[in-house]
């Protein structure tokens, strides 16, 4: 053995290069072949079967199997693609099989089954660089490679199914000029549209992926446009923390409905603009030291957002206990976080010359972690719905939760099965209003059109309102009923008691926005911002004459052949009795 050859570095088991299959002629052809019978078997086995779980769930293992073999495989390796598109195939159609659920047993399959999406789109290009061999010594060039020329690829053969189809319609018209209507009677059967879709998908596909190079280049370009975004971007964040730190967090807890998707947002755009920068080497990253900073600081940058992200959720959490959604928010956000703890490790550990590098290997690590946790959250292991009814009976056992505010009808529709056990426990365990709103709620046979109201301008619209009625409980009423529908009074608004009580029901009028709106205002219904509430609003009378309407304007009702509104001498509307 030579000298040079023992202080040769030792050399890992790799995937077959993707530029060796380059150039494959046949990929067209195989992919259209593939795609095109793969979307002819999809449209016949969900033809009258969408509410079948045995049908969906073939439906599911022919279009991601198909579409997972149809990026994984290559001249001289087809046998692995195969099997690991068998093996996503599998996982989605059991998924698919647990999401049509015509028994609405399970509270969160949507979410499972998009977590099983997740699972195998982070699969795919670990598959494809080697990950299943190479295990983390797999180079993080090939995975980095592999995502966007998949990203870019698949891009591509979307937007040519999109003028494949319109070449089809400009022929349809072209010949029918002749009378001949083959292509447009062929465009109105289903079995033709997916066949057409698969096959020029598949082409398109196939050929884009036979040009790797030019991939490479588009990719390149594509990543150069989106790091023009990092300076602004990094700017942003930086006056942001520096102007939450003076005027204080607070405002990010009030307002809860919205800050978690922003933090969220912002938390994204920050990780994807980095990765833009620091490309997948160092000598691809771009020398300005402008953008290498800002890189660094939308690195930082993750952790703070996603954790301002976190207790925003856990504010809201805190008021309304746990639901199935927010308990898949509450697991994205926690990842999320371990992203931004992962970088300040990485940047710390990394120092100033290897914090990009760093970077890369973290990416690496998550991405394996992430497709875990999403496969593992797909599986049926965690009963959120079973969670989040627990949680929500033992607010209200516990008082935090009024029995006037209980959502019963979120346990009979959105708990799955363990919501409508628990109703039938509250039920059997207890008496009075408690049971007989349980009772009620196990009784529905679809679910009320009902709409959460969390409004944090509940004062605002208030100041709006001017209540023109003599019972003092009624003026209370409707700021009650004011209060519960964000859409009311966002201008100046004017509610009028029109005198006509039917049992505990009361005709009023509202009149905003130039109109005249007639609604039955139930005296006996609770109403409150926090609760959900039937919409009981009658459709608006469009008005004979417009009329402004201030927060001064005098009303009075005068007989017009019946009763009509008049605001400021000047009738609205029509005569509602």
């Amino acid at each position: 053995m030579t000298q040079q050859s023992a202080a040769a570095p030792p050399v890992f088991p790799a995937a077959p290069s993707h530029e060796a299959d380059n150039d494959w002629p046949l990929r067209p052809w195989l992919l259209a072949g593939l795609l095109g019978l793969a979307a002819l078997l999809i449209h016949f086995v969900t033809q009258g079967h969408e509410q079948s779980p045995g049908w969906m769930a073939l439906a599911a293992f022919l279009f991601f199997g198909s579409i997972f073999a149809a990026f994984a495989v290559e001249r001289h390796r087809w046998l692995t693609p195969a099997l690991a598109a068998l093996a996503a195939g599998l996982v989605m159609a059991g998924l698919a099989w647990r999401a049509v659920d015509p028994g609405d047993y399970l509270a969160d399959e949507i979410f499972a089954f998009a977590a099983g999406i997740v699972a195998t789109t982070l699969a795919l290009p670990l598959f494809q660089a080697g990950f299943h061999r190479t295990r983390f010594d797999t180079p993080y060039r090939e995975t980095h490679s592999h995502i966007w020329n998949d990203l870019v690829s698949g891009v591509g053969a979307l937007a040519f199914v999109a003028l494949s189809w319109a070449l089809l319609a400009v022929l349809s018209e072209l010949f029918q000029l002749l009378k001949i209507d083959v292509i447009k009677n062929l465009m109105n059967q289903e079995w033709f549209g997916w066949t057409y879709t698969g096959v020029t998908f598949g082409a398109a596909l196939g050929t884009l992926r036979n040009q790797l190079k030019i991939l490479g280049t588009l990719q390149s370009v594509v990543l150069v446009v989106l790091a023009l975004l990092a300076v602004p971007l990094a700017a942003a964040l930086v006056m942001f923390l520096l102007a939450m730190i003076l005027s204080g967090p607070a405002v990010l807890w009030e307002a809860t409905r919205s800050a978690t998707p922003v933090l969220l947002a912002c938390a994204l755009g920050a990780f994807v603009l980095t990765n833009a920068i620091i490309r997948d080497d160092d000598s691809a990253m771009t020398g300005s030291r402008i953008m290498r900073l800002a890189a660094f600081v939308l690195a930082i940058g993750i952790f703070p957002l996603t954790v301002f992200a976190a207790i925003s959720m856990g504010t809201r959490v805190a008021q309304h206990g746990l639901s199935p959604e927010r308990l898949w928010g509450l697991v994205a956000i926690a990842f999320a976080c371990a992203y931004g703890l992962a970088y300040i490790v990485a940047l710390v550990r990394g120092g100033r010359a290897g914090w990009h590098d760093r970077l890369r290997r973290a990416n690496l690590h998550l991405a394996v972690g992430g497709c875990g946790l999403a496969l593992l959250l797909a599986l049926p292991i965690f009963d959120f719905g079973a969670i989040s009814a627990r949680n929500q009976i033992a607010r209200l056992d516990a008082g935090k939760t009024d029995l006037s505010t209980f959502d019963f009808a979120a346990l009979r529709w959105d708990f799955g099965e363990a919501g409508r056990t628990a109703l039938r426990e509250l039920v059997k365990t207890s008496d009075g209003p408690l049971m007989a709103k349980a009772q009620e709620a196990l009784a529905q046979k679809q679910r009320p059109y009902r709409m959460t109201v969390e409004d944090d301008r509940v004062d605002e619209r208030l100041a709006n309102l001017r209540v023109d009625a003599e019972d003092p409980a009624v003026r209370q009423q409707v700021r009650d009923y004011v209060a519960s529908q964000m859409w009311l009074c966002n201008r100046p608004c004017i509610i009028v008691d029109l005198g006509t009580v039917t049992g505990s029901t009361r005709k009023m009028a509202r009149l905003e926005d130039r109109r005249s709106m007639p609604f039955d205002l139930d005296m006996n219904a609770t109403y409150s911002p926090q609760t959900t509430v039937q919409i009981v609003e009658a459709a608006p009378v469009e008005s004979v004459q417009e009329v402004d309407i201030g927060a001064k304007s005098e009303v009075e009702i005068r007989p017009y052949t019946g009763r009509q509104i008049y605001v400021d001498g000047k009738p609205l509307g029509v005569p509602f009795e």
